[in-house]
């Protein structure tokens, strides 16, 4: 890998999850609640984090040392605007009219779908010409980047018996990076589009890995209704 592409994938690996994982959740049927508070947390670690250790990355790979600061203040701000802000509307909204929130949540979860199946779209033709090549660099390295994250996430909430809407928001939360704010930093403060060739291709990835996911979690969810049902027909037959 070259060295630049490795900065890139390094600083893919030390970005906080994105706040598109927060709706991949909410699909997958994982613990939203849990989700939000892990993106808002990491998002406010990874501020002082991300300057220190991807200046080691740079170092390292590249033999060289650049300004990285992210605006704390402005970060903050957006972890409101993005994370917190939407679910303190939702839950008033859920107090104060239950029977408006009942509706709203078939048509929010169809939205919801509908935005992300037009994020990949996007994505795809918009990089159309440059998916080959930049497939070719990174394809190895972000798969795996993505698919050991989320196998980590889910097994260490099975190793510390969480129950499955933890474990899928947690394999959610580490497995899908910030894709946005590596290219932010890539591209933006370092001037290096070659750093952020990682990023794109993960973007990519990591949709299709959600698509997975959710369609796994709703499935996983069913059963387990299914096996509780079950479970409380058998009590209520005992004599």
């Amino acid at each position: 890998m070259q060295p630049e592409i490795a900065v890139g994938v390094t600083i893919l690996a030390l970005c906080p999850g994105g706040p598109s994982s927060n709706m991949i959740t909410y699909l997958a049927k994982g613990d939203v609640a849990l989700s939000v508070t892990l993106t808002a947390l990491s998002s406010a670690i990874t501020v002082f984090t991300i300057p220190i250790l991807a200046n080691f990355s740079l170092q390292y790979f590249v033999g060289q040392s650049a300004a990285i600061a992210l605006p704390i203040g402005q970060t903050m701000l957006q972890i409101f605007a993005i994370a917190i802000l939407p679910i303190i509307v939702g839950m008033t909204i859920r107090q104060k009219f239950l029977n408006l929130a009942r509706r709203l949540e078939k048509t929010a979860n169809r939205l919801a779908v509908a935005f992300l199946a037009l994020i990949i779209l996007v994505l795809i033709v918009h990089e159309w010409n440059r998916i080959p090549s930049f497939i070719a660099q990174v394809g190895i390295a972000v798969v795996l980047l993505n698919t050991i994250s989320m196998a980590i996430g889910f097994w260490f909430g099975k190793l510390f018996n969480l129950n499955f809407a933890q474990r899928i928001c947690i394999a959610i939360e580490v497995g899908i990076q910030n894709a946005t704010l590596a290219i932010a930093i890539t591209a933006g403060l370092l001037n290096n589009p070659d750093m952020a060739v990682p990023a794109a291709v993960y973007s990519l990835f990591a949709y299709a890995t959600a698509i997975l996911t959710i369609f796994y979690g709703r499935r996983s969810v069913q059963r387990i209704d299914r096996e509780e049902r079950s479970r409380a027909n058998n009590l209520s037959a005992r004599p």
